[in-house]
């Protein structure tokens, strides 16, 4: 299951962890967004043990949605070292996705 990232824990899930990191930018009201979620759901259980897929709630968490600039969702961002290594902005297939986040192990 993918984790909840927060406002309150993102440095210590995301920007500290020793593996690669998907974070799902989304929010209730958005289609797209409901579109992406069962596949961030699946890539979570697929990466399990080698990378950290997470979701965040804009409308709960707006300090890290404006920290990077998310204005459209859903934005995937991949963070590796703290850092951000790649990103997808509206909704894409699954491969996609998986090709990115492999590409970070």
């Amino acid at each position: 299951m993918a984790l909840v990232i927060t406002d309150a824990n993102f440095d210590e899930v995301v920007l500290k962890s020793d593996k690669p990191v998907l974070v799902d930018f989304w929010a209730e009201w958005c289609g797209p967004c409901r579109m992406v979620g069962p596949v961030v759901e699946e890539l979570a259980k697929e990466f399990e043990g080698k990378a950290v897929v997470g979701k965040v709630d804009v409308d709960s968490n707006p300090e890290i949605s404006m920290k990077f600039g998310i204005r459209n969702i859903p934005a995937l961002l991949f963070f590796k070292g703290g850092e951000i290594v790649d990103k997808q902005i509206g909704a894409v297939p699954k491969s996609v996705l998986a090709q990115k986040l492999n590409a970070q192990l």
